[in-house]
């Protein structure tokens, strides 16, 4: 379905939303609603909790009324529709009311299931899929977004973005639709992204770990408290820790002479980040990549089993990262 549907497509249809991104579930249920408000200005809206679902309740809420005879009617939370409803919401699916858009949204997992399967089946209904965006597909959905306003933005530029921004769609979403209207039909650039984003992306968890192998100390520690008080996730900066320890690793491990185009695809880094890893490089021995690494994953592991205080552990990784560098 497209992301902006017409009338047609879902009047007489039933939409089905499925998986656990809330604010892609969202954004479906947003466009079905103003494709049918664009209709009919006065049609009506209707909501419900699958849970409080019946037949009779159905019936009510996309029978014509007295002032419009168009409806939308959202039904959330289908995993919990109850056993005893299942048959009569199937048959109102396989046989739809033309002037009615209904919509289905489900929570993802297990439960509910059954229903899912026997509604894929259904002529009348079609399936938009919410599955969460995994954090290396962060800068696609970025791409994507800018796209659907008409506009490009360089690779480097996107990935920037998350890093400056994070990893919340919401936020994203919002920052592309920024950019492209204060920089309307121009490329998006690193520079016309730091522009704007730069400020945040200065206390964010790869600042912290560029900081860190570049054995700045003092900045890193003062980068990690900014970080932290912003709500940034410790897990971001042992993420941003490990990243950058294996971005290293790779370019000591490279060929002599490769174009920074090469090192980029082979570091998984954009290419405006090569010239970062190769000043860190220069002070960095396998060696004390190795120990790197394991500081990182032994952080990681305290952070996410809730051993010890975040704030201290990182500190402590800051400073072990830092001396290592120096050391060689």
């Amino acid at each position: 379905m497209a992301r902006t549907p017409s009338a047609a497509q879902v009047l007489g249809h039933v939409v089905l939303v499925t998986g656990k991104e809330e604010f892609l579930s969202a954004r479906t249920v947003s466009s079905v609603r103003d494709a049918v408000r664009a209709h009919d200005a006065e049609a009506e809206m209707a909501e419900s909790a699958a849970g409080d679902l019946t037949l009779a309740s159905l019936g009510e809420m996309s029978a014509p009324s007295l002032f419009s005879s168009i409806r939308c009617v959202v039904v959330r939370g289908l995993e919990d529709l109850p056993d005893e409803s299942v048959d009569g919401l199937l048959a109102y699916c396989g046989a739809p009311a033309d002037d009615v858009a209904l919509v289905l949204v489900h929570g993802g997992g297990q439960k509910g299931s059954g229903v899912l399967t026997k509604l894929r089946k259904l002529p009348a209904v079609t399936e938009v899929k919410s599955e969460e965006v995994r954090a290396s597909e962060m800068a696609g959905f970025v791409s994507s977004e800018v796209a659907s306003h008409g506009a490009r933005i360089d690779s480097d530029a996107a990935v920037f973005l998350v890093q400056a921004v994070g990893n919340d769609l919401r936020s994203l979403a919002a920052a592309a639709d920024q950019l492209t209207n204060d920089f309307h039909g121009e490329q998006l650039t690193v520079d016309k992204v730091q522009r704007y984003f730069g400020g945040r992306a200065e206390a964010k968890s790869f600042t912290v770990a560029d900081a860190a192998f570049a054995g700045k100390r003092a900045v890193a520690l003062e980068e990690l408290r900014w970080a932290l008080d912003a709500g940034t996730s410790p897990v971001l900066v042992t993420s941003a820790m490990a990243a950058s320890a294996r971005s290293l690793a790779r370019y000591l491990g490279s060929p002599r002479g490769a174009r920074d185009s090469d090192l980029a695809r082979d570091l998984g880094v954009p290419p405006w980040k090569v010239r970062t890893v190769r000043d860190q490089s220069r002070s960095w021995s396998p060696d004390g990549i190795a120990a790197a690494v394991r500081a990182v994953a032994h952080a990681d592991a305290d952070i996410k089993g809730q051993a010890h205080d975040a704030s201290y552990t990182l500190e402590r990784l800051v400073l072990t990262v830092a001396g290592l560098r120096e050391s060689r």
